[in-house]
C-alpha cells in the first residue's frame, strides 16, 4: 500500500511540476508578446518625436530579457516538466531574432529593423495562439 501511495505521490508531483512549467512557459510567451507590442508603440512614437528614444531603448532591453526568460521557461518545461523540446527551438530562434534586432537598432538600419520587429511580433502572437489552442502541446 505504501509503494502505491508513493507512486501516486510521484505522479501527482510530476503532474504539478508539468502544470507549473506550462504556466511559466505561457506567461513568458505572453510577456514577450506584450513587450514586442510595446516596442512597436514606442517605435511609432520615436518616428514622430525625437525625444522618445529612451523609451524604445529601455523597451529593447526588456524585450531581450523577455526572450531570455522564454528560453529558460522552454528548457524548464522540457526537462523537469516532461514536455516537448520543440518550444526550445522556438525560444532559441526568438533569442537569435532579438539579438539581430538589437544589432540592427544600434546600427540604425530601420529598413530591416522595422519589418523584423513586425515579423517577431507576428511570430510571437502565433506561438501564443498555438499554445492556447493546444496545437503545440505534446
Amino acid at each position: 500500500m505504501t509503494a502505491r501511495t508513493t507512486g501516486t505521490r510521484g505522479t501527482t508531483e510530476t503532474t504539478n511540476t508539468a502544470r507549473r512549467t506550462a504556466v511559466f512557459l505561457r506567461t513568458s510567451v505572453v510577456l514577450q508578446t506584450l513587450t514586442l507590442f510595446l516596442q512597436a508603440v514606442s517605435a511609432g512614437v520615436l518616428l514622430s518625436s525625437a525625444h522618445s528614444g529612451l523609451l524604445h531603448d529601455v523597451g529593447a532591453r526588456v524585450m531581450y530579457g523577455a526572450s531570455m526568460l522564454y528560453l529558460l521557461a522552454a528548457v524548464l518545461a522540457w526537462r523537469p516538466g516532461g514536455g516537448s523540446p520543440r518550444p526550445i527551438g522556438y525560444a532559441a530562434g526568438f533569442l537569435v531574432l532579438a539579438s539581430v534586432q538589437v544589432v540592427l537598432g544600434i546600427a540604425h538600419v530601420p529598413s530591416v529593423h522595422v519589418p523584423l520587429g513586425v515579423l517577431m511580433f507576428g511570430l510571437s502572437v502565433l506561438v501564443l495562439a498555438r499554445r492556447d489552442t493546444g496545437a503545440e502541446r505534446g
